[in-house]
């Protein structure tokens, strides 16, 4: 008797992935996001390159070193002898998102590099935590006398002024001043893994939807209902991409689901009339 063995698509195996926050592999989930991209990835290779590289550091780390030389070294291995840094001339490739392509090219955005930033830091026994900081993806490290936050692009520790500084403009930009004001430790509490993947995923969205790559920008929804089943605007989103795809059948779904939940959403009336018109489209 033969026994068949069907692979999971790339969409399955992410499901299988991020089901649980109790057990979230951050870095594997990450890397998986490639998988629509590169048909031919590897992903339990990728993991085994990280591997390998966190020995080269283990190699050279005193046993007993204190966290904060850990830390140091880590960062000179990271952003001095492995050169990895922000991808300023091309900022908004989706190259930037995939890790097989940062692990490559040793340039990415924030909180792609600080994915791999953390794998290593979390390997050495460091204390790390993604920040969801608004613009600009931080980490922070846990040491014995407090907490430094860090920019994953150069390693940077930063001051509560230069954090508070670079907080303004989206302040202004969001009304957030004065009366409206939050306190800066707000903005800096750990984001979970679910969290960093979504943000992830929604960089890749924003370069897709500029650049009208509907069939891409499915891929990712997909990811993201997956991610965030509860997430409405998701649904809607997806909706509208297929619509731009022609595909009317699933743009209606997908629309008749986000009216079903969204009851207060500002554009309700007109998602209602978007779905009208498919309808008409689909008779």
């Amino acid at each position: 008797m033969s026994l068949s063995y069907s692979v999971p698509t790339s969409l399955e195996y992410f499901a299988a992935l991020v089901q649980s926050d109790e057990h979230f592999p951050l870095l594997e989930a990450a890397a998986s996001l490639a998988q629509d991209e590169y048909i031919d990835l590897d992903v339990q290779q990728l993991l085994g390159d990280m591997d390998q590289l966190l020995a080269r550091i283990q190699r050279r780390m005193p046993a007993d070193a204190p966290a904060l030389q850990r830390l140091r070294m880590l960062n000179q291995f990271f952003f001095s002898d492995l050169g990895f840094t922000s991808n300023v001339n091309n900022y908004y490739d989706p190259e930037n998102s995939y890790l097989n392509a940062v692990l490559r090219t040793r340039l990415g955005i924030p909180i792609s590099l600080a994915v791999l930033w953390m794998e290593l830091a979390q390997g050495l026994g460091l204390h790390v935590r993604g920040i969801a900081f608004p613009g600009h993806f931080m980490v922070k490290v846990l040491l014995p006398k407090g907490q430094v936050v860090m920019d994953p692009v150069s390693g940077q520790s930063l001051s509560r002024e230069e954090l508070s500084e670079r907080l303004e403009p989206y302040k202004r930009q969001s009304g957030l001043v004065d009366d409206y004001d939050v306190p800066l430790g707000l903005y800096l509490q750990a984001a979970t893994p679910r969290d960093i993947i979504a943000r992830m995923l929604r960089n890749l969205k924003e370069v897709h939807r500029t650049q009208e790559d509907w069939q891409r920008l499915i891929s990712v929804q997909d990811h993201l209902i997956v991610l965030l089943p509860q997430a409405w605007g998701e649904w809607r989103d997806r909706g509208l991409a297929h619509a731009e795809r022609g595909n009317v059948a699933q743009a209606v779904t997908d629309l008749q689901t986000y009216l079903a939940h969204a009851e207060d959403g500002l554009d309700v009336d007109a998602i209602a009339e978007r779905l009208a018109a498919l309808r008409r489209l689909g008779q």
